[in-house]
């Protein structure tokens, strides 16, 4: 279907959170298409750990919106034989730290059938993993390994920031012809609101989105940093500095045009997320604008990140997590330079 990003100012909408929009887009996507299934542990009769599901299986029936044991590998294993099949399964694996026992069945199968089959199989999956820290839960349920998964030819990882993306973004992710690994930052689910459109309307995967113009600094985020950062990026306003704030998004394919021209209008690159620092996303960006766009440099590109240890318990959570006064200090350093 063509893509299509409503201003939802125009047409009929609600204010709902992030949460909410990914139920509005489950919910959407079922209605539209018989062959969209839901299925994960407690899903159904409890609405999903987080409450996602919410309403669904009283909608669609446990045929379509299906309890599994507590057995990752076996929900991704079946997923795919479903989807292989013809249907479109959006299994719920509850947090990032247990995606590991299904980490085999999405990097050796899901991502390999198109080119293993020559083309004459896809993997229409989307699988929806709430992930990140901050929510003073113990470290598997805190985790942020996108990067994981960016590193696997065939799979696709995106992360919505907003309500309205969650909706878009979902809807673009279950109509793909190859599996997503559709990542929701939890620490965000409930904490604003935002106008979504009833209609369905897609967030196109691989385009980034500039959220702020600016000609010092250009900084990239996605997920539940986006606030801080533009919290910071308000705070250095007030004191002249101008920062140009890209929400990634779409982790894998990345939008390298917009992120290499944000670089070259500023010279000066800084990128956040709460991710470990060695092998993280970060270096992928950097990398990327290194190759690109060199000659326009002015500074070092400073990566402000979570710390190279498992995640800590709620002690050091905050202190963990990139917050806006330490995001604000790494942009001023790049600046100062």
């Amino acid at each position: 279907m063509a893509t299509t990003t409503p201003d939802p100012a125009a047409v009929d909408s609600q204010t709902l959170t992030l949460v909410q929009a990914v139920r509005e887009g489950l919910y959407t996507e079922m209605k539209r298409d018989d062959d969209v299934l839901i299925l994960g542990e407690d899903v159904g009769d409890n609405d999903g750990v987080f409450r996602a599901t919410e309403g669904l299986v009283d909608e669609f029936g446990s045929d379509r919106v299906m309890d599994t044991p507590l057995a990752e590998s076996a929900i991704i294993g079946t997923s795919i034989g479903m989807a292989v099949r013809g249907f479109r399964p959006v299994p719920e694996l509850q947090f990032m730290g247990f995606v590991y026992p299904a980490f085999d069945q999405l990097v050796n199968h899901a991502a390999r059938f198109r080119t293993r089959s020559r083309g004459r199989f896809t993997c229409p999956l989307t699988v929806r993993v709430p992930y990140g820290g901050g929510i003073r839960a113990p470290e598997h349920h805190s985790e942020s390994t996108e990067a994981f998964f960016a590193h696997q030819p065939g799979l696709k990882v995106v992360v919505p920031s907003t309500p309205y993306d969650a909706k878009g973004l979902l809807a673009s992710a279950i109509e793909d012809p190859d599996p997503v690994v559709f990542l929701e930052p939890k620490l965000i689910y409930r904490s604003f609101k935002r106008e979504v459109p009833d209609e369905r309307y897609t967030v196109p995967i691989g385009e980034a989105n500039v959220l702020r113009e600016g000609s010092d600094v250009a900084v990239f985020t996605w997920g539940a940093m986006v606030r801080p950062t533009l919290e910071a990026a308000e705070t250095l306003a007030e004191d002249g500095i101008d920062c140009h704030v890209v929400d990634v998004r779409s982790i894998y394919p990345l939008d390298e045009e917009t992120i290499v021209d944000a670089f070259k209008r500023t010279g000066r690159g800084v990128v956040v997320h709460e991710a470990p620092q060695t092998g993280g996303m970060a270096a992928e960006l950097t990398s990327t604008i290194q190759e690109e766009a060199v000659l326009y440099q002015k500074a070092p590109i400073k990566r402000i990140t979570g710390y190279d240890t498992p995640f800590p318990l709620y002690a050091l959570e905050d202190y963990y997590l990139p917050s806006a006064a330490r995001i604000e200090h790494g942009i001023r350093e790049t600046v100062e330079f």
